[in-house]
């Protein structure tokens, strides 16, 4: 990362992930980020994400709260549309997917159980299981309509393509074969998944007509405020996550490095039975050149939630801490969850004491082993592309609408006000 010295603001790179590991100060590069709000939290990873993604780095980010929006639409505009996907929902523009799409038609076996699962939650609630024939049924379906979108690539891969291979198709052959309906009952299937078909109350939400496969797309981020506590959209849409992260992990080049960035929307995550997912990833992500990043501005969470504490506080060897002063009172827990020494507790608190605004510091330590403060120091141009203030983004975005470019937006907004 570029950052820069505490104490002359000469620049200085600090390597995050890679050396650390090399010279064995630390054994994987997950990273715990704690910051309290207003105290660069979101600023400082909107750096290490963006200075990630332009060293080649695959990075999906999980956010409530439109922290990286901006960054995202410019690393479209720059890639000319080819990359920086960006997943919101509002009544006007739904949250929109197709995770039966992919660029060249390569379905792996862990894909296609993938899509069984998707099918799974959406056709049975979370207290009703599945039997062997059930299970057994919904494999063979979904590989045969996998073939047959293989041999006529004429026909779209969606939901809508699936549910009638389902209904048209799939439903003769159940037929013929005389499956009885106590073992697998197709029509209380079809009945149960029509709304998310064409005409349906859901059938924007796994219709998407453009083709993104996101396994490809290198920035990726899912913002959840409007959906997370939706009871039928949130749990796809954390099924959609899962897919895209694992497939990074499974299927790209090991020479590739990939970072999800969970921001806040891991309590969210947390409720909706994606638990074993976050601790599944901190069990494999290091073999795949991968790293797990969550980001809280809750102590609390740190003593309360097990989860934190047992999976992502213990398996996460890069402590970074923004100004925690506003959380003096309660700091000697903080420190205790975080195994901080004294040494190291007291230079976290000294965060912020050294500098004056616009510019923050950050605390970083590898593991315990080593660790410093920086300035976090850009130019005005990259400050505005990381901004949370809501006056700064509101009239960005209204230049944006009148001149059609985000890079030009935030250009004109500096010549306004220099």
């Amino acid at each position: 990362l570029k950052l820069t010295d505490r104490q002359y603001g000469i620049p200085v790179l600090v390597d995050v992930s890679n050396y650390p590991m090399t010279i064995g100060l630390i054994d994987n590069k997950n990273k715990f980020v704690l910051g309290s709000s207003g105290s660069g939290k979101s600023f400082f990873t909107n750096l290490m994400v963006a200075q990630k993604y332009m060293c080649g780095d695959h990075i999906v980010i999980v956010d409530v709260g439109d922290s990286y929006q901006t960054l995202c639409n410019l690393i479209r505009e720059e890639s000319s549309g080819r990359d920086g996907v960006y997943y919101t929902y509002t009544e006007e523009k739904p949250i929109s997917f197709n995770p039966f799409y992919v660029e060249d038609y390569i379905y792996p076996e862990e894909k296609v159980i993938n899509l069984c699962t998707l099918i799974q939650v959406l056709w049975k609630n979370p207290d009703e299981k599945f039997n062997s024939n059930e299970t057994t049924q919904l494999r063979t379906c979904m590989a045969d309509y996998i073939s047959m979108i293989k041999e006529n690539r004429s026909i779209t891969p969606c939901f809508n393509t699936f549910y009638e291979f389902l209904r048209d198709v799939y439903r003769v052959k159940i037929e013929e074969k005389r499956v009885r309906i106590e073992n697998y009952d197709i029509d209380n299937m079809l009945q149960v998944l029509e709304p998310y078909y064409q005409g349906g109350t859901y059938d924007f939400l796994l219709n998407a007509s453009d083709r993104n496969d996101l396994q490809n797309k290198r920035f990726v981020v899912f913002e959840l405020d409007n959906i997370k506590d939706n009871p039928v959209i949130f749990p796809v849409v954390t099924l959609i996550i899962m897919d895209t992260f694992i497939s990074k992990m499974r299927f790209l080049d090991s020479s590739i490095r990939k970072m999800i960035l969970i921001e806040e929307a891991w309590k969210a995550i947390s409720k909706a039975g994606m638990a074993e997912f976050i601790k599944y990833l901190y069990k494999t992500v290091r073999k795949h050149n991968g790293e797990v990043a969550v980001v809280t501005q809750e102590p609390d969470d740190l003593m309360d939630n097990h989860i934190v504490k047992d999976a992502i506080i213990n398996s996460a060897d890069v402590k970074i801490l923004l100004d925690l002063s506003k959380f003096t009172n309660r700091f000697r827990k903080i420190q205790e969850a975080l195994a901080l020494s004294d040494k190291d507790a007291a230079l976290a608190l000294s965060v912020n004491k050294m500098t004056k605004p616009p510019y923050k510091e950050v605390f970083i330590s590898f593991n315990g082993k080593f660790s410093s403060v920086y300035r976090v120091e850009t130019s005005w141009g990259e400050a505005l592309s990381f901004t949370s203030k809501k006056e700064e983004k509101g009239e960005i975005y209204a230049i944006q609408r009148k001149v059609g470019s985000m890079r030009k937006a935030i250009l004109e907004y500096m010549k306004k006000n220099k």
